[in-house]
């Protein structure tokens, strides 16, 4: 695929994720499953840090109203605020690894398959909630179909619109939690991770949520960035 192309991909996945957002009628419902796909992301974030710092995951809840919960333990204050960042910053990172990674079809359809087995693997070991375990092999198999059954330029443009979703997580949908103690879950009032995070290192939840959105702000800016420069630069991008 042309470096026009690619960039052409990019422009329609912006352009369909703005006017969902903000024009099309009903547009945010048809957005409902890739949030619920950012919350699977954010809530395996919590869970793999928690994993990483000598911690435990136990399980992972998605609910029905695009919230989720990571039951994990982590074994110091720095390990929760670790476990904390790594919730946050899992969907504008996974973000920006697609926009760089998946540059073309064949690099999509690698994209959208790796996803689609995390999708599996997490739904064996941790998915337990009534929604998840409804939730993630419905998106699984959308986007199985999607890399194997789907045109070429649509699964790009495909992968592309789950990677700006994902970048604009933090500083979109989530701009508001990032700056906010509290959080409501599953319909209860819980701390919010920044929150969580303030307690463990000191200072105040709206400082770290500042620290959260640029952070996810700069992932984007790269992941953009990538995604853009001239495709003659990144061998092998087809």
């Amino acid at each position: 695929m042309s470096a026009t192309s690619s960039r052409r991909a990019l422009v329609i996945a912006a352009a369909i994720a703005w006017l969902l957002e903000h024009v099309v009628p009903f547009g945010r419902l048809v957005l409902y499953p890739f949030t619920l796909l950012a919350t699977w992301v954010h809530e395996t974030g919590h869970g793999l840090a928690a994993l990483a710092t000598g911690g435990h995951f136990e399980r992972l809840d998605i609910f029905a109203d695009a919230s989720g919960l990571a039951h994990v333990t982590a074994p110091s204050p720095t390990a929760w605020a670790i476990v904390g960042f790594g919730g946050m910053w899992a969907p504008p990172l996974v973000g920006a690894l697609l926009l760089v990674f998946a540059r073309g079809p064949r690099r999509a359809r690698i994209a959208l398959s790796i996803v689609t087995l995390l999708l599996l693997l997490t739904l064996a070991l941790w998915v337990r909630s009534p929604a998840g375990v409804i939730v993630v092999p419905l998106c699984a198999a959308l986007l199985g179909w999607a890399a194997w059954r789907w045109a070429p330029d649509h699964r790009l443009v495909l992968t592309q619109f789950i990677a700006i979703t994902l970048a604009l997580d933090t500083v979109g949908r989530m701009v508001g939690y990032a700056m906010s103690s509290t959080a409501n879950v599953g319909g209860e009032v819980r701390k919010s991770d920044v929150t969580g995070i303030a307690e463990a290192l000191g200072g105040s939840h709206l400082v770290w949520g500042a620290l959260v959105i640029v952070v996810a702000m700069a992932l984007l800016a790269v992941g953009l960035w990538a995604a853009w420069r001239p495709q003659r630069q990144v061998r092998g991008a087809r």
